[in-house]
């Protein structure tokens, strides 16, 4: 059985787009992926809602090597942290994330993160530049 794991996430009062990208660092850190697996992150956006206020980043991932360094293709990860305006501050903020290939919404503490994701998303990449 898959246990998830999830780490503690910061309360909307304390929230920061630095402390953002620190906690989905944070939350990479408990991933079971290999560590041939490289990525940086990035913030994108912020955006208005109704009744929120939500934070973009995205993570990108590769597998460089010594004879490859810079990879064929990559796979991004789109973060989105959401900070209420209505439930109270002190509430931690909710984060989702979605595959650049994929409609799904996942949130950390539901859904264990699986290295073959990046691996398709790659594969079908090289697939598709090779039949361009």
């Amino acid at each position: 059985k898959n246990v998830v794991k999830n780490i503690e996430w910061t309360t909307g009062n304390n929230f920061t787009v630095e402390r953002g990208q620190q906690q989905i660092e944070e939350l990479i850190s408990t991933w079971e992926i290999h560590e041939s697996w490289l990525h940086c992150s990035e913030f994108l956006q912020e955006e208005e809602l109704e009744y929120s206020k939500r934070y973009h980043y995205r993570v990108c991932w590769s597998t460089p090597t010594r004879r490859k360094p810079i990879p064929r293709a990559t796979a991004s990860v789109y973060f989105a942290i959401e900070i209420s305006k209505i439930k109270p501050a002190t509430l931690p903020v909710e984060v989702f994330f979605t595959l650049e290939s994929s409609r799904l919404i996942h949130r950390p503490e539901q859904c264990q993160f699986r290295e073959k994701w990046l691996r398709d998303i790659i594969e079908n990449k090289i697939i598709l530049m090779e039949r361009l």
